[in-house]
């Protein structure tokens, strides 16, 4: 599933971006009864072009990815669509710093393997809250 998949139901836009399309496909089966408009990516390259074509409300992406790391990927996503909420989904939450998170807003880190519950709640969290530029971006 490396094209974007949109759906009809009117709602905020998300980009899915994993190299691993098992895991784009649960992600997808996960979320495509919520009323989102879904895009996937399977590399950092195609998920920058879709971010130069569409609109979107928030970014979810895997962190260790061939290429491009996640955070190297949002932290380009926040030049091309700094209103966008961005999160890490990963099983490497220990290799991204706490200094990485706040500097590029990141508002949340979904682990691998997730709840479903969790992830919803964590995206429904990051769409609420008004978007943070990463110099504002604040930690408890």
């Amino acid at each position: 599933m490396t094209a974007r998949e949109r759906r009809t139901i009117p709602g905020k836009t998300l980009l899915l971006v994993d190299d691993e399309e098992r895991i784009l496909a649960a992600l997808h089966r996960t979320l495509r009864r919520e009323g989102y408009s879904l895009l996937t990516a399977t590399t950092p390259q195609r998920a920058l072009r879709l971010l130069e074509e569409e609109r979107v409300d928030l970014i979810l992406t895997d962190h260790k990815m061939p290429g491009m790391t996640g955070v190297e990927l949002l932290a380009r996503a926040a030049r091309l669509q700094p209103d966008a909420a961005r999160l890490l989904i990963t099983g490497w939450a220990q290799a991204v710093s706490r200094e990485e998170i706040a500097s590029l807003g990141i508002a949340a880190i979904v682990p691998k393997p997730w709840r479903d519950d969790e992830l919803k709640d964590a995206l429904q969290q990051a769409l609420a809250r008004p978007t943070l530029s990463p110099l504002q971006h604040e930690f408890p």
